[in-house]
Order: structure tokens, then C-alpha cells, then sequence
């Protein structure tokens, strides 16, 4: 791979026809994180986990942000570019199809992103206590895309305003977008682990 490989893990598909993931962690994760999670939400899946490149007082991200809330747009739309070429690439070294991101928090949001800036790049997204990423998105075509959207009604870090708008403008792009508010904070809930299992098994079986 080339300059803009990432730190990661990769754990082969189990069966044939699962439809790849990519785990983005969030803020002081590594490409560790999430396998777990990926195994119980689709237990056949290629899993590709990255670790994000950007520290915070020594915690790894996948982009920087000003303030607790206040993303540094240029780097957000920098960093999705680095993280749609290491997808690609990996792809190709791999042979796996457009994987679904399920992204956490801060890889919840460089997935939004990704979305957004690079609709080619993945086939869906479970989006987990996620953010709008840019206060100033393109004109993504992301139609017929499936997305879920999971957020929690007490998160004190995502307003429940920010993330309604998200997918508002997630489904003004034409992607298919699930969003659901669960009875949670910031953290994830066994009712997150079984509406993404749910969910991801309906796509697969759209798919196929």
C-alpha cells in the first residue's frame, strides 16, 4: 500500500455473500476496537479496521477537531480523502466488495464524511452517535444508498437536533436512511448491537 495506508486489521469473510465491513473507531480507539462488534452484527463479514491517524492528547482519531463539537472542516474533508484511497486500496489487496462503514463517534462522523465527499467508496453506513461532519456538504449523489442512523436520546456530546439534521441531509442525497432514537447516552446499548444486526442482515438479503 501507499503513503495513505492506515494501521489496521483485516479478518477474512466467514461466508459468501456477507457484505464487507469497515469498523471506524472513536476517539482513543484503535483498529481493535470494533472487531467484536462487527462479529455480532454480521457474523460472516470481512471485517477491515483501521486505526485512525490523527492523536489527541496521545488518543488516536480520524481527524482533529477545535473543540469538544467543533470539527476542523479542511482536515475532516483531508482525511476522508486519505481514508476513501486506503478503502480502495485495500479492496484491491483484499478482493472484497464496497464494504458498509460502521463507525462509532469520531468514526461515525469520518463516515458521514466519506459519504458525502466519496458516495463511491462504500456500499452503506451504520452510523453510530454520529454528527453532521461539514457545515457545508457538496451535492452528494447517494441514491438508493442504505444508511442507519443510531442516536442516543441522552447523549450529552451529539444534540438531538444535530443528528435529525444529519439525516435529514443524508436522505436529501437519496440514500435510504433508517434513523432511530434509542433510550441511551454517548455509549452503545445491546439495542444498537441488535437494530445494526437487523439491519444488516436486511441489505444482505436485498443484495442477494
Amino acid at each position: 500500500m501507499t503513503e495513505s495506508a492506515f494501521i489496521h486489521r483485516f479478518e477474512p469473510a466467514a461466508s459468501v455473500g456477507s457484505t464487507p465491513l469497515l469498523l471506524l473507531h472513536g476517539t482513543g480507539g484503535d483498529e481493535n476496537d470494533l472487531l467484536g462488534l462487527g462479529k455480532m452484527i454480521s457474523p460472516g463479514s470481512a471485517l477491515l479496521s483501521p486505526r485512525g491517524r490523527v492523536l489527541e492528547h496521545g488518543m488516536p482519531r480520524f481527524f482533529r477537531r477545535l473543540a469538544e463539537g467543533v470539527f476542523d472542516e479542511d482536515d475532516v474533508r483531508r482525511r476522508a480523502r486519505e481514508l476513501g484511497d486506503f478503502v480502495n486500496e485495500a479492496r484491491k489487496r483484499y478482493g472484497i466488495a464496497a464494504p458498509v462503514a460502521v463507525g462509532f463517534s469520531n468514526g461515525a462522523n469520518i463516515a458521514a464524511a466519506l459519504l458525502l465527499l466519496q458516495p463511491d467508496v462504500l456500499a452503506g453506513a451504520i452510523l453510530l452517535r454520529a454528527m453532521v461532519p461539514l457545515s457545508d456538504p457538496p451535492a452528494a449523489d447517494l441514491a438508493g444508498k442504505p444508511i442507519l442512523l443510531l442516536s442516543g436520546q441522552a447523549d450529552p456530546i451529539v444534540p438531538a437536533g444535530n443528528s435529525a439534521k444529519l439525516a435529514a441531509l443524508l436522505s436529501q442525497t437519496g440514500a435510504r436512511v433508517t434513523h432511530r432514537v434509542l433510550p441511551a447516552g454517548h455509549q452503545l446499548s445491546q439495542a444498537d448491537v441488535t437494530l445494526a444486526r437487523d439491519w444488516i442482515g436486511s441489505v444482505d438479503a436485498k443484495a442477494a
